[in-house]
């Protein structure tokens, strides 16, 4: 698993070379993809506002190698920052 102390975000193992990133959900990626895809979500969150002109570039660059734009990837890690560290709330059920 990876985890950042920038970002709520994550990436999983799910066998192999195979991974998964909650700001990508649907998509599995390579092991240097999911060290690319949590660079990005790590330089998008200590960012405060838009990023600026050689910021750009280099997420344009970062987010190339993920078949995406800059602006496309920092939209979709601000769009899906879901916290997946903290524990879910158990669900009641009910017996039919």
């Amino acid at each position: 698993m990876m985890t950042s102390d920038e970002t709520t975000h994550m990436a999983r193992c799910v066998g192999g070379d195979r991974w998964v990133v909650s700001w990508l959900p649907g998509r599995t990626l390579t092991g240097r993809q999911a060290v690319t895809a949590m660079t990005i979500a790590s330089t998008v969150s200590t960012t405060p506002d838009a990023p600026e002109g050689a910021d750009w570039a280099m997420l344009d660059d970062l987010a190339l190698e993920l078949g995406l734009t800059g602006r496309e990837a920092a939209y979709m890690v601000r769009l899906e920052n879901h916290d997946y560290r903290k524990t879910s709330k158990p669900r009641r059920r009910a017996l039919e």
